[in-house]
């Protein structure tokens, strides 16, 4: 899957509104969740740069599979996101604000979600281009955070990450959220250690539903 520019990669991520984060400890278990995942509907997703081996994975998994968007997670320096995005990564998620990371993302023309924890992160990651901000960890600010937030920045896309599940998910995308990081609610690091590939794609279903629902 390619995009032209970085603003048509976001632009992606926003109208499937669920980037799945995976943690796998080796190259197979973790293109066989990908490809549970994509059967589930979910068509971007994140590699964490914790995952040993990450960038070598991320480069096998995108050599094997072309229709999903992805990206790469836990990104805290220039020289990893560099390395990511010339590995194969098509956008880059970090969980704290590194303006210079953005930089090197944009460089690349690739779009980039900055983690952020205050109304100053969130602004200065979007003064410095980001086209979205991670809000992270979403689960010890809740929805009312990013109502709060659309406010007095209504202009700034805001991705919630961190506790994310199918109970919460509604409540913040109706706060004003324009995508979600989902991780071990979604990907169950339990399934992927048993290989249970058909009840990962079961759950995968269920959070695409619960985007898709007009309830």
């Amino acid at each position: 899957m390619n995009f032209p520019d970085r603003l048509a990669a976001f632009n992606f991520i926003e109208n499937k509104k669920i980037v799945a984060i995976i943690r796998a400890r080796e190259t197979g278990s973790l293109l066989e969740a990908v490809k549970a995942l994509k059967k589930g509907g979910i068509e971007c997703i994140e590699v964490t740069m914790t995952t040993p081996g990450a960038l070598e994975t991320l480069k096998e998994v995108r050599s094997q599979v072309d229709d999903v968007l992805f990206g790469a997670g836990t990104v805290l320096d220039c020289e990893t996101a560099r390395l990511a995005i010339l590995s194969g990564a098509q956008f880059i998620v970090t969980p704290s604000l590194n303006c210079d990371v953005i930089k090197m993302a944009h460089r690349y023309d690739v779009p980039i979600i900055p983690g952020a924890f205050t109304p100053t992160e969130i602004l200065t990651a979007w003064e410095y281009g980001a086209e979205c901000v991670k809000i992270f960890p979403a689960s010890s600010l809740g929805p009312d955070f990013i109502k709060s937030m659309k406010g007095p920045f209504p202009q700034i896309k805001l991705c919630p990450t961190g506790g994310i599940s199918l109970e919460n998910m509604k409540a913040f995308l109706k706060a004003g959220a324009s995508c979600l990081g989902v991780g071990g609610k979604l990907v169950d690091s339990k399934l992927i250690k048993d290989n249970k590939w058909n009840e990962l794609t079961a759950i995968a279903k269920e959070y695409v539903n619960a985007v898709t629902s007009k309830e």
